[in-house]
């Protein structure tokens, strides 16, 4: 254990990074703990809101991921001073992307459908930097052997390939693969041969005469969001908690 600890996290600089990494988890867990006990009106914490303010906690969040991120490029990936700058980014990081739904919606949806879209950022960075731990390299470049990797355009190709099926995966509607595919390019070269979904920009484009092919894009994406809506709602409330209903329209009177 002793050897695999210095072998893949120590020597190549990476317990900064397993820090901020764990940092980032356990800050995410905690605001989202103290926010629903806030929410149901149990425990001490409470908003706050100096002055008749509601400050959110991306506020605080900003100015620890400047700080963390300067600190952490000015003092390298070695040392005492790397694993703290590496603790206050992660935490800043968490705060920030706990309320990504509001400075992507500029709106307090924090409790509303829209605001899923902060857990799915958390549970998507998250696993990107376990990739990253794990040894995985943008755009598959960890795939190249020793010998083509002394041949600079045998790199260049690599990127070039790799990157074009992220493009192509993106075009098609398929973020998370894309996403995913910039560290394990298997996965973009799923997304990148499959159809795809019916309201990308791929489909616009190409689907346009095709009306088969469209057809068959709507049906597979119909299918699949039915088959993975259930699953996936229940996982983000299980992390995030359930957003608030819609309140009922009020019932017309005879």
């Amino acid at each position: 254990m002793g050897n695999w600890w210095h072998t893949n996290i120590a020597e190549p600089g990476k317990l900064p990074l397993l820090l901020a990494l764990a940092a980032f988890v356990l800050t995410f867990a905690v605001t989202r703990t103290i926010t629903r006990m806030i929410r149901a009106g149990k425990g001490p914490f409470r908003n706050i809101t100096p002055g008749g303010i509601h400050i959110h906690h991306v506020v605080p969040g900003v100015v620890l991921t400047v700080v963390g991120g300067f600190g952490a490029v000015a003092v390298g990936r070695h040392g005492v001073a790397a694993g703290v700058f590496a603790v206050i980014f992660g935490v800043g990081a968490g705060l920030v992307l706990d309320e990504f739904a509001l400075i992507l919606h500029l709106d307090d949806v924090y409790w509303t459908e829209e605001g899923r879209q902060s857990v799915e950022v958390v549970v998507l960075t998250a696993s990107l930097v376990l990739l990253v731990l794990a040894g995985f390299s943008p755009l598959g470049v960890d795939d190249v052997t020793d010998e083509e990797q002394q041949g600079r355009l045998s790199v260049i190709t690599s990127y070039v390939i790799n990157f074009c099926f992220v493009l192509i995966a993106l075009f098609k509607g398929k973020t998370r693969m894309a996403v995913l595919g910039t560290l394990v390019p298997f996965v973009a070269l799923i997304g990148a041969i499959r159809l795809a979904r019916p309201t990308s920009m791929w489909a616009k484009r190409f689907y346009r005469n095709r009306h088969r092919a469209r057809s068959k894009a709507v049906l597979r994406a119909y299918h699949h969001d039915v088959r993975w809506a259930g699953p996936r709602r229940k996982f983000q409330d299980l992390i995030g908690g359930a957003p608030d209903r819609a309140p009922l329209p009020p019932a017309r009177k005879p």
